[in-house]
Parts: C-alpha cells; structure tokens; sequence
C-alpha cells in the first residue's frame, strides 16, 4: 500500500499543469506556462541554492563579516593588538617631549631644579644616603673595576646596533643639555691631566644628563666621591664628578635633561662645591665647552 501511496505521489509531479495570468479587468490571457509540480520544485530549489551562495560570497568577501556575531572575532582582536601596541608607542612619545619641552623651558627661564624639588617630586633615590662612605681597600677597588668593565661591556653591546646606525653623526649636529648653569671655574686642559671643565653653581642644584643615555657607573670613589658615567650613542661618554648624592643607579636609562645628581663636594680631588664634567670621544677626551654652553 505504502508503495502505491508513492507511485500515485511521483504521478501527481509529473502531472501537467498550466499556469495562466490574465487581466484581472479584461480577462485578456497575458501569457499561459506549462509545467509540472516536479519542475516547480526544481527551479525553487535552484533559486534558494543561488541566493544562499550569492549570501556566503557576499559575506566572505566584503566587510559585512564584521557584523556577524563571532565570525570576525580573531581578526578584531588581532587590529586591536596593533591598536594598543601604537597608542602605548605614541604615549611613550608624548611623554619624551612634554619631558624635553620642560626642560628647554627651564633652561630658558634659569628655573633650576635642587634637590628640594626632586625630593617633592618622589623621584630621588635616598638609598645613597643611607650608605656612609668607607675608604676601600686596594681589593675592593680592584674587583669594583672589573664589575664596572663588565657592565660598560654589557650595555655598550646591548647598544651596539644603535651606535651602528648613528656612527657617522658629526658631534656639532647633536643637541647638548647643560648638565647645569653656572660659572667654569677650571678650563679643559689634557696636558694638566685635568680632562673636563668645573662648573660652579648654586648650591643644592641638580645635575642632568647631555644626552639619552645609559648608566654605566653610579658609586662613590675616593678622589672623585659621588661619580655618575652615562654612555651615550656615537660612542659619547660623559662623567659628572664629586656631587653630594646620586639619584640614578648603574644599568637605568635616562633621558637628555634628566636631573641625575646633586652638585656637591665630595672626594679628595675636590676643593668646593662644584662639578666636574668630562666628555669622552672614541676613547679621547674633548673639550665640552666646544659643545655645550655652560
């Protein structure tokens, strides 16, 4: 019976039908079709087919993807890596010039920093202070030599790829920060081993780097007291000399500017409060005031 019920269906698709459209005023016979139950169902099924790969096509190849729940999840969250990544450079560089513009404007305006200041501003490092000094032995200063050479060598080859790239840089094209304001009181002169110039200066005032730079040295000597060295690119190193504390430590970075000492007197090499500032080229020393206006 269930075969029979079948063949009469299978019948029934075959059948021939013919679809008329006349006006519905005139009855005027606009066009008459012939088909079957079974051609209906095969153009219908045809139509559904297109219109869904037209649909996926459309979806997989235009921006509409966006728009489906899930189906762009990866892609959007890859954007938004890269959006984050840019903001935090663009940050990084909004703080490095709103720090340099404060700077050029305190050089401008003779707004100096002391050490009053830097205390307020809670960046000052006041472990230094707990430290009294102590005359090494000769042991001591040989081995704090040696931690010293491996650290400028450590740094010096983290920054190798820069340097590199800057090598050809001429000395009058770069823009040096006064490590301070004040009156030289000993001029560069190499031939009386004197490699730098003194600088005086109100008392209390603080000491900033001439250039970005590394920290190679930050320790207390005994003919030179509360010593800082920073490397810099272009092979540069400079050595601010006898302040009265240190307010950066050996491996940080600093930037042009910078306050990264306090002037003091400190060392047997040291007659005063003053700073003793030293400029280092390919190994020779050069005569800051060629560079740097005091």
């Amino acid at each position: 019976m269930k075969w029979n019920t079948l063949k009469n269906r299978l019948q029934n698709l075959r059948h021939i039908y013919r679809l008329v459209i006349m006006n519905d005023e005139t009855f005027e016979e606009v066009g008459s079709y012939r088909l079957t139950m079974l051609n209906f169902y095969i153009l219908l099924s045809s139509i559904v087919v297109v219109v869904a790969i037209i649909v996926i096509a459309l979806v997989a190849v235009t921006p509409l993807k966006k728009y489906i729940p899930g189906y762009a999840t990866g892609i959007a969250e890859k954007e938004f890596r890269v959006l984050n990544q840019s903001i935090d450079s663009l940050e990084l560089e909004i703080d490095a010039y709103h720090l340099y513009y404060e700077n050029v404007q305190n050089m401008l305006t003779h707004n100096v920093q002391t050490e009053d200041d830097i205390r307020e501003s809670g960046t000052i490092d006041t472990s230094f202070e707990l430290l009294e000094p102590v005359e090494p032995s000769d042991i001591d200063e040989n081995l704090r030599k040696e931690v010293e050479l491996d650290q400028i060598g450590a740094i010096v080859q983290n920054r190798q790829d820069r340097n590199f790239r800057n090598r050809g840089r001429n000395l009058s094209q770069l823009y040096f920060v006064p490590p301070l304001n004040g009156e030289i009181s000993y001029h560069f002169a190499p031939e009386k081993e004197h490699f730098g110039v003194d600088v005086l200066a109100a008392k209390n005032t603080a000491v900033k780097a001439v250039l970005d730079g590394f920290v190679l040295i930050s320790d207390w000597t005994l003919e030179t007291g509360n010593t800082i060295g920073i490397q810099h690119d272009n092979n540069i190193i400079t050595f601010y000399k006898h302040n009265s504390s240190l307010l950066k430590k050996a491996g940080s970075y600093v930037k042009a500017g910078e306050a990264i000492a306090i002037i003091g007197n400190t060392g047997i090499h040291s007659d005063g409060p003053h700073l003793h500032f030293e400029m280092w080229y390919n190994g020779k020393p050069i005569n800051p005031m060629d560079y740097i206006s005091f």
